[in-house]
Parts: structure tokens; C-alpha cells; sequence
């Protein structure tokens, strides 16, 4: 097979002889590197549909509904008090979603790696003695997607510093410059 010329890299219209990794000539996928931070708020909210569907189908699972109806869920009485920490605790995950894309890079590690593990403990404890299978499942999801969470932002990568350049008009700026591992 022909090698076929396409357009990659940072100067779209520098042509250069592309391979895939099995080393076959022609066409091959574009690869962009997910900034962190994107990473981070699609995994979070992943988890939030995963608390979603495994809510909405626990709802079918027999008596649930009947049991909502006379203000009871599992042991607890459906409460002001209930509703308000069951609001509560469903707002950090919904948070992080945009948290994970605004906050500096530290406060964003930190954040990320502390509420993913604490959030991962709350999943895997919702889950003891839980006799539903779905929702067992549905823990386990949401524990190793917060897992992962936890993972990527301890592995945040990291840059070498900050370097001065010198602009045309003789202005300093800093730039920061990646470290390539």
C-alpha cells in the first residue's frame, strides 16, 4: 500500500507521511491531547448520570414506590431533613462538574482528589448490605469512575516553571513550559 500524505500536527497545512502505530501507511486518526480539567468534568459527570439512572431505576424495583408514598426510603423517614442532605449531597458532585473547569490547577488537584475519595467511601457504604443487584453495580461504577476521578488529578501533569520571553515590543511575558514525559 501506498504511503498517502495527510495533515497533521500544529501547521495544518504542513503535509508529512503519516503511519499508525501498527505501522501502516495512509490515513490515520487525529489524536488531541483532553486538557485535565475536561477529563475531570466528564468524569464527574458521568458519575452524576450514573446516581441518576441508578435512582430512577431503583424506582421500578418492587414496593419502592409504595414505600415513597407513606414517606419512607430504605430505613429512613422521608424527612425536610432528609430531602435537604439528600439535596446537599448531590450538589458537591454537580459542583465539580464546573469546579473541575474554573478552579486553578493546585486548588483544582486538591479539590478533585479529596471529594473523589470521600465521594468513592460514600458509594462503596450506600452499597453494604445492599441486596439490589443493579444498585451494587451502579456502586461499583460510581466507585471506580471516582477512583479514576482521584487518580487523574493526583497525576495532574506537571510543567517545568514558569520562563520569561521577550516579545517584540521588548514586553517580558511568562510562559509556562510543559515537561514532556
Amino acid at each position: 500500500m501506498a504511503e498517502q500524505n495527510q495533515t497533521i500536527g500544529k501547521d495544518m497545512g504542513q503535509k508529512m507521511n503519516a503511519k499508525d502505530q501498527d505501522k501502516k501507511a495512509g490515513l490515520v486518526l487525529e489524536q488531541l491531547r483532553i486538557s485535565t480539567q475536561v477529563k475531570l468534568a466528564g468524569l464527574w459527570v458521568t458519575v452524576m448520570f450514573m446516581y441518576i439512572y441508578v435512582d430512577i431505576i431503583t424506582f421500578f424495583a418492587p414496593g419502592v414506590i409504595e414505600d415513597i408514598l407513606v414517606g419512607k426510603t430504605y430505613v429512613f423517614d422521608i424527612t425536610q431533613t432528609f430531602l435537604l442532605f439528600s439535596v446537599m449531597l448531590m450538589t458537591i458532585p454537580a459542583l465539580m462538574v464546573t469546579l473541575s473547569l474554573t478552579l486553578p490547577a493546585k486548588a483544582n488537584r486538591y479539590a478533585n482528589i479529596g471529594v473523589g475519595a470521600v465521594y468513592a467511601f460514600i458509594a462503596l457504604g450506600l452499597a453494604i448490605g445492599e441486596t439490589n443487584a443493579h444498585y451494587v453495580f451502579g456502586s461499583a461504577v460510581e466507585a471506580v469512575l471516582l477512583s479514576v476521578i482521584v487518580r487523574t488529578a493526583w497525576k495532574w501533569p506537571k510543567v517545568q516553571g514558569i520562563a520569561q520571553a521577550e516579545t517584540v515590543a521588548g514586553q517580558r511575558l511568562n510562559v509556562k513550559v510543559p515537561v514532556i514525559e
